[in-house]
């Protein structure tokens, strides 16, 4: 079996994982993401237990015990070029020999669930809701790093394409389905269900102006009325479709809740932007605990 180079799996002096500082069992199978590094002790409050706790730049991790399951919590930062980092390195703790530098023979999947901040597109998915990514949709390019044709789902990208006259300079959109065995854990009555788009950027990507003009001032609203067999694009953020591809290709499962905290359709935002926030994280903990 090939040796994976040095150059290629770069490991620290005490043979942690370069960017997140951790060794592989520092971490559960269940694994929580959040963007904002103050958010991972907004979750682990609530633990019963911490068993470890490290940080390395925007990366902190924590691990811990929530009604007898075992969890790890990891802030990820903002965007898909920060999920390309986490979401390779936590594969390479529970699928790589880190010692040896070779794949394991025994592949090991992780459920992985991203609790995050969002705006609706919709002006029926109301601010202090929350949302449930059946699909990502990555208006970003990542995933047309790797080898990944097999995992889109063509037939919707293609209607978006059409449907917004996307622009051919830009990179293709992708379209990623989640975890079916974590959507059916996850959902209830209180959740509501569509595709999450990820953009590239904050501002112009998400059709925002300050003193730039932007390729497409209409693609927000396009993509408000984009309707698939009934399933709409119900919100945007930075970090789901790329959590998505790469969960998908790397064998792991993973599904991306979002608190509500503005409404881009009627101009809303939440009179306080803390509270959807922590009941979705004891929302999500609680399902996870079942």
């Amino acid at each position: 079996m090939n040796k994976i180079a040095p150059s290629e799996l770069i490991l620290n002096p005490d043979g942690s994982i370069y960017h997140l500082n951790l060794k592989p069992e520092h971490i559960a199978d269940t694994v929580i993401f959040v963007g904002d590094q103050n958010r991972v002790a907004k979750i682990t409050i609530h633990f019963d237990s911490i068993e470890f706790e490290t940080q390395k730049r925007e990366f902190k991790t924590t691990t811990g015990i929530y009604k007898g399951k075992r969890i790890t919590v990891i802030s990820t930062g903002i965007g898909p070029d920060n999920i390309d980092i986490v979401m390779n390195e936590l594969d390479a703790l529970v699928n790589i020999d880190l010692k040896n530098r070779v794949v394991k023979k025994e592949h090991q999947p992780l459920n992985i669930i991203r609790i995050g901040t969002s705006g609706s597109l919709q002006s029926n998915i109301p601010v202090d809701s929350f949302v449930l990514a059946k699909y990502g949709l990555g208006l970003d390019g990542l995933l047309h790093s790797y080898v990944a044709d097999e995992i889109f789902e063509k037939e919707i990208e293609d209607a978006f394409i059409k449907h917004t006259n996307w622009d051919d300079r830009k990179a293709r959109p992708y379209i990623i389905k989640g975890s079916e065995i974590l959507t059916e854990k996850l959902n209830s009555d209180q959740v509501f269900i569509g595709f999450t788009a990820t953009a590239p950027g904050f501002y112009g990507p998400q059709g925002r102006v300050l003193r730039l003009p932007i390729q497409d001032a209409h693609l927000n609203s396009k993509m408000d009325n984009f309707d698939f067999n009934g399933t709409r694009i119900t919100n945007l953020e930075m970090e789901t479709s790329a959590i998505y591809g790469l969960a998908r290709l790397l064998g792991h499962n993973a599904i991306s809740m979002n608190a509500i905290i503005a409404n881009r359709a009627n101009g809303t935002f939440s009179k306080d932007p803390y509270k959807p926030v922590e009941n979705l994280i004891k929302y999500t903990l609680d399902k996870l605990s079942e």
